[in-house]
């Protein structure tokens, strides 16, 4: 996979989206089964939204493999290339990681993600799925890996694990001799097993507790904007909205409109006895709890808190923040500057949604996950996350004393 010119790869990764057009009536066959079972069981229409494909869904994946193949090959680029006084170039080139292993839950979408990225970056992949859209990631994997061997790639670069049972993932924790990097997608119980066992290296994030703080001043009706899109476009997302933070010089104003547009789209409000008095009747109400502050609602669900001050704000960001998206509304300068500076987050949006935080959004194409960590990669993770370096070391005769 390493030595795959780009040329290859880009073939590869066009009969890779040739072949998921072409197979999309047996992908939404097999897909409904999944949804059909999801439902019998009981799982929340926001899990079930994570899996279900739709002919358009399945047209953007294969949109978005092509994108791919616009974005520059990483693998082979040269950085920080100098020469020392001796005369010897020093630099480092990028090369793949190896083998990147993927255990993800409920969205099917991401077995062509990350075989698309972990392709063009030249590395080799092994993807476990979660049992609830198993069938479809298999129908998913099959595509993906018949497309890229009649393109020449080589046989077993895309592994698809077609166990479901729960000792696979513990296998995979421990087979550090053959995977370089492990990456869970999923709910947080997922993610600290991951974290906590595995004996590679790990990315971890996906889980995103997301604020919006309206300042005060703020222009209320992009406020609004913001705001609904940020929490009801996709709130099965990881970076939907969870809490509305909102300055006390704002609220009076901002809070009823806002709970019209939010309740005619069946937003439930969760607020604190501030916002309480001044959201009406427009939205339904429950009074929040503190712990609903900590809540990664993946519904149309919102916690709503007013406060006093930007220093309010930023207080509960660090006190509840996951790390993955914050966002400020504000016409002040020195106010967004401050948000960007002191907000500790993977991705920090002024005047904007937190539903941009997306790899293909960013210009990445798509993306293997979103860290929210801070090494070694942090934010949507693309091509260039997903590779490493090797220092080279240019002379002509140089020896050492």
């Amino acid at each position: 996979m390493a030595s795959l010119s780009t040329g290859q790869k880009d073939e590869a990764l066009a009969r890779i989206a040739d072949a998921l057009i072409a197979e999309t009536p047996r992908i939404l066959e097999t897909n409904a089964t999944d949804v059909a079972r999801g439902r019998a069981k009981g799982l929340t229409e926001s899990f079930v939204d994570r899996m279900v494909l739709t002919e358009d869904r399945v047209a953007g994946i294969a949109r978005d493999t092509r994108a791919v193949i616009a974005l520059p090959d990483p693998v082979g680029e040269t950085i920080d290339m100098a020469t020392r006084p001796n005369g010897l170039q020093i630099g480092r080139i990028r090369v793949p990681l190896g083998v990147v292993g993927a255990i993800f839950e409920s969205r099917p979408n991401v077995t062509v993600d990350i075989a698309a990225i972990c392709l063009k970056s030249g590395n080799a992949v092994v993807l476990r799925s979660g049992s609830d859209a198993h069938a479809t990631s298999s129908v998913l994997a099959s595509v993906v890996a018949q497309a890229a061997e009649a393109s020449g790639l080589p046989a077993g670069a895309f592994q698809f694990i077609e166990s479901t049972d729960r000792d696979e993932v513990g296998a995979m924790l421990r087979a550090h001799e053959s995977i370089d990097l492990l990456i869970p997608r999923g709910g947080a119980d997922l993610i600290r097993r991951v974290r906590d066992e595995a004996l590679m290296p790990v990315v971890t994030g996906g889980i995103g507790v997301c604020h919006t703080y309206v300042d005060a001043g703020a222009d209320l009706d992009m406020a609004t904007r913001i705001v609904v899109n940020a929490k009801t476009q996709r709130p099965s997302v990881c970076n939907a909205m969870d809490t509305l933070l909102v300055h006390v010089d704002a609220a009076s104003a901002l809070l009823p409109q806002l709970a019209e547009a939010l309740g005619a789209r069946g937003v439930t409000l969760h607020v604190d006895r501030r916002a309480a008095a001044l959201v009406g009747s427009a939205a339904p109400t429950l009074p929040t709890d503190p712990a609903d502050y900590d809540r990664e609602w993946l519904s149309l669900d919102c916690s709503v808190r007013v406060v006093d001050s930007l220093d309010d704000a930023l207080t509960h960001i660090e006190d509840h923040g996951s790390g993955h998206s914050e966002a400020i509304v504000t016409e002040s300068y020195a106010a967004a500057q401050r948000f960007q500076r002191e907000v500790d987050a993977a991705a920090v949006f002024v005047n904007a949604s937190t539903y941009f935080h997306d790899g293909a959004q960013f210009g990445l194409g798509v993306e293997v996950g979103i860290s929210t960590q801070k090494m070694h990669a942090r934010g949507p993770m693309g091509l260039r996350e997903l590779t490493s370096y090797k220092w080279v070391v240019l002379g002509n005769g140089q020896t050492r004393a």
